[in-house]
Formats: C-alpha cells, sequence, structure tokens
C-alpha cells in the first residue's frame, strides 16, 4: 500500500511570446502580481519553431521566460493559467491576442505547462485546465516527448529550465511547508 505525503512544492515558471516586446513590462507587472519577485528571467528568444500563431499575432514572435523566488503548491496551477489568461485578455486587439502566456511548473523530475486544451497526454487539474507533461528530467538532462512543442524542445530553453532546476533543488533545501 502507498502512504500518500504532501507533493513538493513546485517552481513557477512562465513563458510569455509577443511580436511587440514593448507590451512586456506592462505585462510582467500583473505576472509580479501572481508569481511575486522574479528569481531569474531569459533574454529574448527568436520563436521561429512553428508558424502556428503567426495568423493571429503577426511575424516575427519572441519569446521570454520567468521564474519566480516563491514555491508555490502544484494545486495552484490551474488558478494561475486562469489568471494569464486574463492578462492576455487584456491585450487583445480586434479579438486577436497580442500576446501568449504559458505558465507551468518546474520539479526536480519534470516540466509541466497548463493549458485549456484536451488532449490524450494532458490530466485534468480542475477548473477546466489540463496539464501538459512536456519535459521529464534524466541524468543525461531534459528529455522531450513525442508531444513536446518544438519551441521547448530547444537548447536555449534546455539552458534556462537546467538554471532553474538548479535554484529550485537548493531553494527546496530551505523551503518550510505551511501548516495545514
Amino acid at each position: 500500500m502507498s502512504t500518500p505525503k504532501p507533493p513538493d512544492p513546485a517552481k513557477l515558471v512562465v513563458s510569455v511570446f509577443m511580436k511587440d516586446k514593448g507590451l512586456f513590462d506592462r505585462i510582467f507587472t500583473g505576472l509580479e502580481k501572481i508569481g511575486g519577485p522574479v528569481d531569474i528571467m531569459s533574454k529574448w528568444l527568436d520563436f521561429n519553431f512553428t508558424d502556428y500563431y503567426y495568423k493571429e499575432m503577426g511575424v516575427p514572435l519572441f519569446r521570454r521566460l520567468v521564474a519566480f523566488k516563491p514555491l508555490i503548491e502544484q494545486e495552484q496551477l490551474a488558478s494561475i493559467k486562469l489568471r494569464t489568461n486574463a492578462i492576455e485578455n487584456n491585450y487583445l486587439e480586434d479579438g486577436q491576442r497580442r500576446v501568449n502566456i504559458d505558465p507551468g511548473y518546474l520539479l526536480a523530475s519534470r516540466f509541466i505547462l497548463a493549458t485549456g486544451k484536451d488532449y490524450s497526454h494532458r490530466v485534468y487539474i480542475g477548473r477546466q485546465i489540463y496539464a501538459d507533461l512536456t519535459l521529464m528530467w534524466s541524468k543525461q538532462g531534459f528529455k522531450t516527448l513525442d508531444w513536446t512543442y518544438p519551441d521547448y524542445a530547444s537548447e536555449a530553453v534546455f539552458r534556462f529550465l537546467g538554471q532553474v532546476r538548479e535554484k529550485y533543488r537548493l531553494d527546496l533545501k530551505s523551503y518550510k511547508r505551511k501548516p495545514l
């Protein structure tokens, strides 16, 4: 018999991509209200792995990844996704998104993204949101899966998440769980 125990807290990681980099500072203010102070932020990354978003958002697109200092409880992911969706909606133009925000979390063993789209490999986590197992960690580093989006399979993303993972492991050692 397995004995249930509380899951480890997670490191909140948010991916933001857009055409107009000038929007980032305004969007970032809203993200800080959700995630707290920033721990690690990537430089701007080119977003040329897919043309899926070009019709809606234009070309070229740029991505920035942000990891936040406070650890979160894993069950917070659904509500965080709803809050980032609200930020996206604040920047709609003629019904089209100008920004895409993908929240997720990192554990020592995996990277999970939140989505509103169901699919065979996604697990429902409540509030009409699903968890997408995007990357797994092994001794060789991050491993993609058959469904991993190409932009999350890039070396730049692996490097960033590797830094976040090292910081997460340090944070976990000093984490004190709040009493129930």
